[in-house]
């Protein structure tokens, strides 16, 4: 006999109408980022800079997708650009994306992880960072697109 799954009323789980569905029409903004992961297992995030949108929330490095490139060059471009460091796309796991609607554009962030890199990170931009346990992430301040990635890494890393 086969069982079926308990009827839930429509206001409930999934079944809630969702924002995201208004995207609808929005540009599409796909963005890059990583979760560098040091050797104490702790990961990097960068403060957003003040003029920026969401200025002070802390995210993972990384950064637009421009025109002709991948997801993964685009991360070796803005590494390089925003901490001085350098990565090869071999060094870079696909983990997760995120997927989110803001008020003017959808974004669509893919997200690496990453443990091996040359260089000392020296942010090149005026950012803040800092090193964080993954299970300590949930108390930091995070764009929404960010936000959701903080339970996956915790149970990953």
């Amino acid at each position: 006999m086969t069982e079926l799954a308990p009827e839930l009323p429509p206001d409930t789980g999934c079944w809630q109408p969702d924002d995201r569905d208004r995207a609808s029409g929005l540009p599409i903004i796909l963005v890059s980022a990583v979760a560098l992961v040091d050797v104490d297992g702790r990961v990097l995030l960068a403060q957003r800079p003040e003029g920026k949108s969401m200025a002070g929330l802390w995210e993972f490095p990384g950064g637009k997708v421009e025109q002709g490139e991948t997801p993964e060059f685009a991360l070796i471009r803005e590494l390089k650009e925003e901490l001085d460091i350098d990565i090869t796309s071999s060094c870079l796991a696909p983990v997760a994306f995120a997927s989110h609607t803001y008020d003017d554009f959808h974004l669509l962030m893919p997200l690496f992880a990453c443990r091996v890199w040359r260089g000392d990170i020296a942010p090149q931009e005026g950012q803040s960072i800092q090193w964080v346990r993954p299970v300590r992430m949930g108390d930091i301040d995070m764009p929404p697109a960010d936000a959701p990635l903080v339970a996956l890494l915790r149970d990953l890393i």
